[in-house]
């Protein structure tokens, strides 16, 4: 993959008539993990771990953060923050390919300094499987 814009790296949050744009992001982070079932006992050679080949706990955290711009997608994102719902997101990344499925919002802060723009984070939590489509 050749080097992208940042900017055209997008989070997209299903508002119940479609998908729309985060707005005013200025940075986000797509992270995957996957907890390993550690089956290691007294007869494994040579005392090394041992891990359980397709089991353990799979999950994407995404974060974000910029100014609010949009109020239709701020308002959005507020209400789903205080409802704890999950919401269906598409992130969409650049010459790779789209990622969608049901997230949580776990966080949602909000800063100001007096001089300055008001400014945002989020933490999104993948809530059930996570597909991907390439472009």
């Amino acid at each position: 993959m050749a080097a992208q814009k940042g900017s055209d790296l997008l989070l997209k949050i299903d508002d119940g008539a479609g998908f729309i744009t985060v707005a005013g992001l200025r940075s986000r982070q797509i992270a995957f993990n996957a907890e390993p079932v550690d089956v290691t006992h007294a007869e494994s050679a040579g005392r090394w771990r041992e891990l359980l080949a397709g089991a353990g706990t799979r999950r994407a955290s995404v974060s974000g953060s910029g100014v609010f711009k949009d109020a239709a997608s701020d308002a959005l994102l507020r209400q789903r923050f205080f409802d704890g719902v999950a919401v269906s997101v598409q992130l969409i990344v650049p010459d790779f390919g789209t990622l969608a499925g049901m997230f949580v919002i776990s966080a949602l802060q909000i800063a100001a300094e007096h001089d300055r723009e008001v400014t945002f984070e989020i933490t999104l939590e993948s809530a059930g499987a996570v597909g991907f489509t390439t472009l």
